[in-house]
């Protein structure tokens, strides 16, 4: 009954969503998994292929469909379930999670490999405290600011660690005749990425927890990060709502501006663009003590062992599998991204400036992971940056306020029964 509850309009799906995983008739343990992540088919069915070379006992089918977590969903409400999934770290997991669906995998000898920060975003994520370890990160991502490599080398700019030395950047970017900033907020969630790199630092990490519990409001908590969001329309270019993703990446590849505020899964979009293009990324500097910085990093994708598996001690034996350092290196090699697991593993160069938070696990997760998508939080933010009143921000802030407790009145009524 609680996964039917996150899978409603989803029951009159085709049949040919139906379980996918094949494999061939004979007496081997039969492992699928059903990864989110497309754009990775191709080193899966890598990964899958060696698996299966090494393994005599067990047959590993690794499907990575499009439209993967609406598949899921509808497999789901039929009970048919994959063993393993391959999801990221936000709503959609938090979701799973709360029906019951994963398996609690506390004690497995692969989730000491994981870095700690990583595990405490998985945690945060839970709905409600639940004890135990319910999926393994894997890979991550990161946010901040993008910037010319080479522009900066030869104007000679420096990167900014505090929210005065930005600003005072973006002034100097800007006498020198050159675009500080450039932005697609046309595409309402593009506003999530200066959004989320702001809050990590401007608002606990646990927020979202805080005002479910009755404890905080946004009004409060988000008032500088709305704030100095505002202020970054000082030194984008006129009227960012009139350009999409896809128009700022292009702006930025052919060096119409300076930097990006944007994470680092817009590389390859630029890329398309100038191969070429010497790319960094620095850490959002959104506040006034460099110390206070904090790197926006989530999980990009993590794996979950269904409850109703039959097949427990395969599925962990894949999964350890998949923790191996030589697997990493190749799904890394392929895909991008940052290694959740402990180990000497690339930083994309682009990644650089980042290295030391990473390395550090000085991290904080994406606040909009936590945001229900009925919610609409990114066109909240766009209708907000538009508005020119001068009670703007206590505007949106009520809304964001009122919204929340709209879309999350039943879980914060089951926390407030709880905690009776």
């Amino acid at each position: 009954m609680k996964c039917a509850k996150l899978m409603t309009a989803l029951v009159s799906a085709s049949c040919l969503l139906a379980g996918c995983a094949s494999g061939p008739a004979d007496d081997k343990i039969q492992i699928e998994i059903v990864s989110y992540k497309p754009e990775a088919a191709k080193v899966f069915e890598e990964i899958q292929d060696l698996f299966n070379e090494t393994h005599d006992d067990i047959h590993l089918t690794i499907n990575s469909p499009n439209e993967a977590m609406t598949i899921l969903k509808t497999r789901f409400v039929r009970e048919d379930y994959p063993d393993i999934v391959a999801i990221g770290g936000d709503i959609n997991y938090s979701g799973f999670l709360d029906a019951g669906l994963f398996e609690n995998l506390e004690g497995q000898p692969f989730l000491d490999k994981v870095k700690e920060g990583y595990r405490t975003i998985d945690k945060q994520l839970e709905f409600v405290p639940l004890e135990g370890d319910y999926a393994v990160p894997y890979v991550a991502n990161a946010a901040g600011i993008l910037y010319n490599r080479e522009l900066f080398e030869e104007h000679g700019w420096k990167v900014p660690e505090t929210w005065e030395e930005f600003t005072a950047l973006c002034e100097t970017i800007a006498k020198a005749g050159v675009q500080p900033l450039y932005a697609g907020y046309k595409d309402t969630w593009t506003t999530l990425a200066p959004w989320n790199a702001m809050a990590v630092e401007l608002a606990d990490p646990d927020i979202c927890q805080q005002v479910n519990r009755g404890e905080a409001t946004f009004s409060e908590a988000y008032d500088l990060t709305a704030e100095r969001i505002r202020g970054l329309l000082d030194y984008i270019q006129p009227n960012p709502s009139a350009y999409g993703y896809s128009d700022a990446a292009t702006a930025f590849a052919n060096e119409e501006a300076a930097m990006w505020a944007i994470g680092s899964y817009a590389i390859p979009q630029i890329r398309s663009v100038n191969p070429d293009m010497e790319i960094g990324s620095f850490v959002m500097p959104a506040t006034d003590k460099a110390e206070d910085r904090w790197l926006n990093s989530g999980i990009d994708l993590q794996f979950c062992v269904m409850e109703d598996s039959p097949n427990k001690e395969a599925t962990m034996e894949v999964i350890d599998y998949l923790c191996q350092d030589e697997v990493m290196d190749l799904y890394l090699a392929d895909q991008g991204g940052i290694s959740c697991l402990k180990g000497d593993f690339a930083v994309p160069e682009e990644l650089g400036d980042m290295k030391e938070y990473i390395e550090s696990g000085k991290v904080r997760d994406f606040h909009d992971h936590y945001y229900p998508s009925e919610m609409a939080a990114d066109a909240m933010i766009q209708t907000y940056l538009l508005d020119t009143s001068a009670d703007a921000k206590e505007k949106f802030l009520k809304k964001f306020d009122t919204e929340w407790q709209r879309y999350n009145r039943d879980l914060i009524r089951r926390l407030q029964e709880e905690n009776q």
